[in-house]
């Protein structure tokens, strides 16, 4: 069977590709997840403010502390720059995944200024990533600021990366934008190569005892990747030269393939690999492989967007259409009103 695709401009040897996750820390579970049939790696992200953090305190450490020898020069603390800071072990974490993989290394950045981002996203191509994946995780807590405002946040950061970098770019993206077609279509018009769809914000939680927020992470379920299913369904075959990424609620054969029908060229993995590990990207391809022999396809081309609006009967059915038909679908347990 031929499970090969194109993404981001990269030929891919199947469209199972993890997402940004710790698993990337490690060049063990890295090959780990090549050896089971990892087609592509994200790296987990590299944050600016971590990084600005990191080299802050190094400089109050170095350089604003009371050492109790007033004939102290300027020049007897080391620089800052002379020790090895988050940035530096990204970096060299591209290089390792490199030469061990042979699969593409792509590298994720999360940023906060337009300089972090334009610094950083060139040291990144700089250092042999195949592709960039601006985590752009932002939420839009200001309420004098338009929608327009925010999508014009992330075009204006795109088009001055386009002109800095030469590698693909792929967006990704929350789905917390007034029309996600529209906006999508200019991020492709700005120079994007691809778009995952959704990112998952990770939303706070609040302590009744402490009185506090508090940090929690809840893991995903498959319902999750419906979102994700009707956008790529409602955007294949529209903006041409786009990829189209499935991230979040990835959790069976059954739910990948079902992004696939929609129309997606790859289907990103991390929460259930977090939880079972690398070798079930093996489990998730071998089902995937299965049902193709059932249904006599021959590669993942002969189906991918089979469901997308552009192929179904009735196209409202991923718009308003199915919101009626599930309300009328449902009926009332016997007994439970009369």
């Amino acid at each position: 069977m031929n499970l090969t695709t194109n993404y981001l401009g990269l030929e891919i040897k199947n469209p199972l590709v993890p997402s940004a996750s710790p698993l990337s820390k490690s060049l063990a579970s890295a090959r780990e997840l090549e050896d089971n049939g990892a087609a592509a790696i994200i790296m987990y992200s590299l944050f600016e403010e971590a990084i600005t953090a990191e080299s802050e305190s190094m400089v109050r450490f170095l350089h604003h502390q009371d050492i109790g020898f007033a004939e102290t020069t300027e020049g007897f603390l080391p620089s800052y720059q002379d020790f090895e800071n988050g940035l530096d072990r990204y970096l060299e974490q591209i290089r390792k995944l490199k030469e061990s993989l042979d699969i593409p290394v792509i590298a994720s950045l999360n940023g906060v200024t337009p300089s972090g981002w334009i610094s950083h996203a060139t040291k990144l191509a700089q250092a042999g990533a195949d592709a960039l994946e601006l985590n752009a995780y932002y939420v839009a807590g200001d309420i004098g600021q338009s929608g327009a405002q925010v999508e014009q946040r992330y075009l204006d950061l795109l088009t001055e990366l386009r002109s800095t970098v030469q590698i693909p770019i792929n967006m990704k993206l929350s789905s917390a934008f007034s029309s996600v077609g529209h906006f999508v279509a200019r991020l492709a018009g700005a120079g994007a190569n691809g778009v995952a769809l959704f990112n998952r914000f990770y939303q706070p939680d609040i302590n009744i005892d402490s009185l506090r927020l508090q940090a929690r992470i809840y893991p995903s379920t498959s319902a999750e990747a419906l979102l994700a299913m009707r956008w790529i369904a409602i955007l294949h075959g529209r903006i041409e030269g786009l990829s189209l990424g499935a991230t979040g609620g990835v959790h069976t054969s059954e739910d990948a393939i079902k992004l696939l029908l929609a129309g997606a060229d790859v289907v990103h993995l991390c929460n259930v690999l977090l939880h079972k590990g690398p070798a079930y990207i093996s489990l998730i391809l071998r089902g995937i492989e299965d049902w193709m022999e059932e249904q006599g396809f021959e590669s993942v081309a002969d189906f991918r967007g089979r469901v997308s609006a552009l192929s179904v009967p009735n196209p409202a059915e991923l718009e308003r259409a199915n919101y009626i038909n599930v309300l009328d679908s449902y009926s009332v347990s016997s007994g439970v009103m009369t």
